[in-house]
């Protein structure tokens, strides 16, 4: 696998700890033996979720507080919504 992706959006909803850059970074991490969606390697990431609670593993994600991440906290439904019409409009 490359050291990068190529992709300028990466849009996460709803995430849970597939998404979690421990699972590879920190061998100790309640993670580390699950499979990852790097989405963190984006040019930037939005997570859409309705709190910045832990996930399954009852881990933090560092991926929320990375520097090319935003973070939408809400209803995902909601904010989607509002998202595409946006573009739309």
């Amino acid at each position: 696998m490359p050291d990068y992706i190529n992709v300028l959006l990466a849009e996460v909803i709803l995430p849970r700890d597939i998404v979690n850059p421990a699972a590879e970074d920190e061998p100790s991490s309640p993670s580390a033996v699950m499979p990852v969606l790097q989405v963190w390697k984006a040019q930037t990431s939005v997570v859409m979720k309705r709190s910045m609670a832990a996930g399954y593993a009852g881990v933090d994600n560092p991926l929320f507080y990375m520097e090319n991440n935003r973070m939408l906290v809400g209803n995902a439904k909601k904010m989607l919504e509002e998202v595409l019409a946006k573009l739309e409009g």
